[in-house]
């Protein structure tokens, strides 16, 4: 289903780390195959993000074949200094295209903003992010993994797996559900991590929203206030507003 805020885009990059939690007890990060819902909606914050919306990822469409590369590395221990480094291997995905198609909703937990809910000032804004390459720097799952973003129409082109009837990831970590984002009593005044079966139908990932997805609860949490902040705040179509309240100390 295409909405009518929905944006698409193609992001690539040499390398890619969608980590499996998994595996980074241990200290040695291997990645997913295939994107996290998580890691594309960091990709989406990167481009254009206010605390007035919550993007939603629709589809991920994986363009390269899926290889991997193992890399050595010796992470600081930062507990102990006195003691030489570990010696850890990090595997991560390489050649990475995706195409993405993705819409936003309004934070319904942040009544405080509801004089920015101005939907085409949004959409017009993360359009022209999109043609800009974002508004901060684009990453594949880890830091050292630099992306690069740039519109595209989702479907055209060759995908590697437009052949592959199914590809099943079996069960996958989806995203992290902070109470500012909550959306059911489940939900509501807890950190949760959400859980999903992956499939992939001729290259493409039809992501579960988050309502959707099996949610496990990791501790309380509030919600951070921002009344104070935006209490007469003038909003600007670039997502400004009037100077001597952003300089107000940030929560």
């Amino acid at each position: 289903m295409k909405y009518r805020n929905t944006v698409e885009f193609e992001v690539k990059g040499e390398y890619g780390l969608f980590s499996d939690p998994i595996t980074r007890v241990g200290g040695e990060k291997f990645s997913y195959q295939v994107p996290t819902y998580e890691a594309v909606k960091g990709i989406l914050h990167s481009i254009y993000w206010k605390p007035t919306l919550i993007w939603v990822i629709d589809e991920v469409r994986v363009m390269n074949p899926i290889q991997t590369e193992t890399k050595g590395a010796r992470p600081i221990k930062y507990k102990d200094k006195n003691k030489e480094n570990d010696l850890s291997y990090y595997t991560y995905l390489k050649n990475c295209r995706y195409q993405v198609r993705a819409h936003f909703i309004w934070n319904e937990n942040r009544p405080e903003l509801l004089a920015d809910r101005n939907e085409n000032k949004h959409f017009s804004i993360a359009k022209r992010m999109i043609e800009k390459g974002g508004r901060r720097d684009i990453f594949l799952g880890a830091r050292e993994c630099q992306g690069y973003v740039e519109p595209c129409v989702f479907g055209e082109g060759k995908g590697f797996y437009d052949e592959v009837p199914e590809l099943d990831f079996g069960m996958m970590y989806h995203g992290i559900t902070y109470a500012d984002e909550a959306y059911s009593e489940e939900t509501r005044g807890k950190m949760s991590v959400r859980f999903w079966q992956a499939v992939m139908r001729k290259g493409v990932l039809s992501f579960l929203p988050p309502w959707e997805c099996t949610h496990r609860p990791v501790r309380e949490m509030n919600i951070k206030p921002f009344g104070s902040i935006y209490k007469n705040f003038s909003f600007s179509e670039e997502g400004g507003g009037d100077k001597d309240v952003l300089d107000q100390p940030a929560l």
